[in-house]
C-alpha cells in the first residue's frame, strides 16, 4: 500500500509535536514539584526564624550578630519567594541560613539539633571511635543543626534538594534540553 505523497512528513511532524508537548509537560511538572517543595521549605524556615526571634525577644541582651543574621535571613527569604528556582537567589539564602545557624550555635551551643533528611536524629560518631568514622556526605546531603528541635526543616530541605536534582537532571537530558532551551528553563540550585 502506497502512502499519499507528503503523508510521511505530516506523520513525522505530528510525532514531533506530540513529543515536544509531552517533554514540555514533564518539565513543567518537575518544575512545579520543585516549587511546591520550596513552599514547604519556606514554611519550615519561617518556623525556625520565629523560634529564634521569640528567643531574641525574650532576651533583650541577645547577641547582635544573631539579631543581624535573623534580619538578613528574613529579608532573603522574602526575596527568594519570588524566584525560588533561580540559582542566583538561592545562593545568598543558603549563605544567610548558614550564618544564622552558626550564630545560633555560637550563642546557644547546647541547643542545636541535627536531623538526617529522612527526619531521624543525626548522631555524631562517639569520641572513642568505637563505631568508626561517620560516612562522608556530599554538601547537599550534609545535615544542618537547627535551633528549633524539629525535623521538619531538614526534611523539607531534603525534599527540595531532591526535587531540584530531578528537575536539573531532566533539563540536561537529550532531547528534553531542546525544550528547556526553547522555554528558557535554567537549572535550579539546591539549598546547601
Amino acid at each position: 500500500m502506497n502512502l499519499p505523497e507528503g503523508l510521511g512528513w505530516w506523520i513525522a511532524a505530528a510525532v514531533a509535536v506530540f513529543w515536544f508537548v509531552g517533554a514540555h509537560n514533564r518539565l513543567v511538572r518537575l518544575r512545579t514539584v520543585a516549587m511546591q517543595a520550596y513552599a514547604a521549605l519556606d514554611a519550615a524556615l519561617v518556623r525556625q526564624l520565629e523560634f529564634v526571634q521569640a528567643r531574641i525577644a525574650a532576651q533583650p541582651e541577645a547577641d547582635g550578630a544573631l539579631r543581624a543574621a535573623t534580619e538578613q535571613l528574613t529579608t532573603l527569604l522574602a526575596a527568594t519567594r519570588l524566584r525560588p528556582l533561580d540559582a542566583s537567589a538561592i545562593a545568598p539564602l543558603a549563605t544567610a541560613l548558614r550564618v544564622l545557624l552558626a550564630a545560633w550555635a555560637r550563642v546557644y551551643p547546647d541547643e542545636v539539633t541535627s536531623f538526617d533528611t529522612d527526619g531521624t536524629l543525626s548522631r555524631p560518631a562517639p569520641l572513642d571511635g568505637s563505631e568508626g568514622p561517620a560516612p562522608a556526605r556530599s554538601p547537599v546531603d550534609a545535615s544542618m543543626a537547627w535551633p528549633e528541635p524539629s525535623a521538619v526543616a531538614e526534611i523539607a530541605r531534603g525534599q527540595f534538594n531532591a526535587a531540584v536534582t530531578n528537575y536539573n537532571a531532566s533539563i540536561r537530558q537529550f532531547p528534553a534540553f531542546v525544550v528547556a532551551w526553547a522555554f528558557r528553563l535554567h537549572p535550579a540550585a539546591p539549598l546547601m
